[in-house]
């Protein structure tokens, strides 16, 4: 047993039965995998609605072979001490115990019993090997945050090690930071870089100015992995050519697992092994594949707590190609709470703002990054890093693609700052309205 998997088993994970499991469900053809499914719905409806005092109360009415009447719970109904959220017979010290990072704007704590955690774990190597890495013995440039409490640094930097994992600072982003993230691809033998998106393209940004292809430095790496934010196909396509390897688009939750991840055939494979993901309309009604509307999930295995039809707070479609054991999710538009609200009454998602604008900013050269803030109905502020000033030309050029895309009269102040401030995790946050704050 590598080090990796012995440390989720001195931990109480049973990863073995975890992945002896997950093979026997993907060995499963598509008439028994239906079953499967059908099955693992009800029951752990079931058993909520039997050791779970928190949803026995919530979804009352619920009827287990009657997949409609149960009903959709969002984070805010989650939003209350765990202890009371918890099934009979289980404590805090039995399960595995996180936090959402409340990017969602509703963060919460939450619980899996051990098994689930296990599973997690089992369907993340899983994925893993689909691209010949090995989760524990692959070597990986990790572009994540870390804790700065003490304790909670050492803690990561444990995990680092256990993982074979560098890790690279996210907070520091200038060249001269970047230019060290190079010397150590230089002399390290990485297999696989893997985290934020947006300081990941960062580092591709400087290697294409340096002139400078990851994969001649570092021959030994196999793929890039980039989650928890938005993946734009032109940043992808300049991540291939400066890595020259493999952009894999992951897609997870903490509170849940992971939730697709792109396979080898370029596709957004959602995981159907250890969840249910659904597409509901306003009205919660299951939408076919293709239209979009609100990611919906249930976890099959998490009998901690219940995440039973919950809704993540995304928007996004499920391809027309889809099959119950074989989902392929086709699109991810973003927040639902990233709503960009206009004084018309029209709305569209913060990320399509965002995009019209990158489209534009970016081919200045001078751009590093930037974020879009929502002040007013009518009034945005972009906030960008550069070396120098926005031509005139450039700012009329994007406020009549703004206008053309969304409408007239809206107000786009533009700020330089020199870095932007993200998330004590490190993420960015490309898009953010203010508008219930100020209401």
């Amino acid at each position: 047993m590598n080090l990796f998997d012995m440390s989720l088993r001195l931990n109480g994970f049973p990863i073995q039965k975890a992945k002896h499991l997950l093979k026997d469900i993907q060995a499963k053809n598509h008439v028994e995998f239906e079953a499967y499914l059908e099955s693992k719905k009800q029951e752990i409806v079931a058993f909520h609605l039997k050791q779970n005092p928190f949803y026995k109360n919530f979804a009352k009415g619920a009827n287990p072979e009657q997949w409609d009447s149960i009903p959709v719970m969002t984070k805010r109904d989650l939003q209350q001490p765990l202890k009371s959220r918890l099934s009979d017979n289980v404590t805090l010290k039995n399960v595995y115990i996180n936090k959402t990072s409340g990017s969602s704007g509703d963060p919460f704590i939450f619980a899996k019993d051990k098994f689930c955690h296990a599973l997690t774990w089992a369907i993340i190597q899983n994925r893993f090997r689909w691209f010949h890495l090995d989760f524990s013995t692959s070597k990986q440039a990790r572009f994540y945050g870390i804790p700065l409490d003490k304790k909670g640094f050492y803690k990561e930097k444990l995990k680092d090690f256990i993982s074979n994992r560098t890790r690279f600072n996210v907070f520091d982003l200038s060249d001269v930071a970047l230019k060290r993230n190079l010397k150590k691809f230089e002399t390290t033998s990485f297999d696989y870089i893997n985290g934020y998106t947006s300081s990941i393209v960062q580092f591709a940004k400087f290697l294409n100015k340096e002139n400078v292809v990851l994969k001649q430095v570092c021959p030994t790496l196999k793929a890039c992995m980039v989650t928890s934010e938005m993946l734009f196909e032109n940043d992808k396509k300049l991540m291939e050519t400066q890595f020259g390897v493999p952009i894999i688009n992951e897609y997870g939750a903490s509170e849940l697992d992971l939730i697709a991840f792109e396979n080898p055939d370029g596709e957004w494979q959602v995981n159907s092994e250890t969840l249910f993901v659904e597409i509901l309309d306003d009205k919660n009604n299951v939408l076919p594949y293709g239209k979009e509307g609100r990611i919906v999930i249930t976890s099959l295995y998490n009998k901690a707590q219940p995440f039973i039809r919950y809704e993540i707070g995304d928007i996004g479609t499920l391809s027309k190609k889809s099959t119950l054991k074989k989902p392929i999710l086709e699109k991810l538009i973003g927040r639902t709470n990233h709503m960009v609200i206009l004084p018309s009454g029209k709305k569209a998602a913060g990320l399509t703002f965002y995009y019209i604008t990158k489209s534009i900013i970016e081919d200045d050269g001078h751009i590093k990054e930037f974020v879009i803030e929502q002040l007013e109905l009518d009034s945005f502020r972009i906030i960008y890093v550069s070396n120098k000033e926005l031509s005139t030309e450039k700012i009329k050029k994007i406020s009549i693609e703004i206008e053309k895309y969304l409408e007239k009269g809206l107000t786009i102040v533009f700020e330089r700052q020199d870095n932007l401030i993200r998330s004590k995790s490190g993420k960015l946050k490309q898009f953010t309205s203010y508008l219930n704050k100020n209401t």
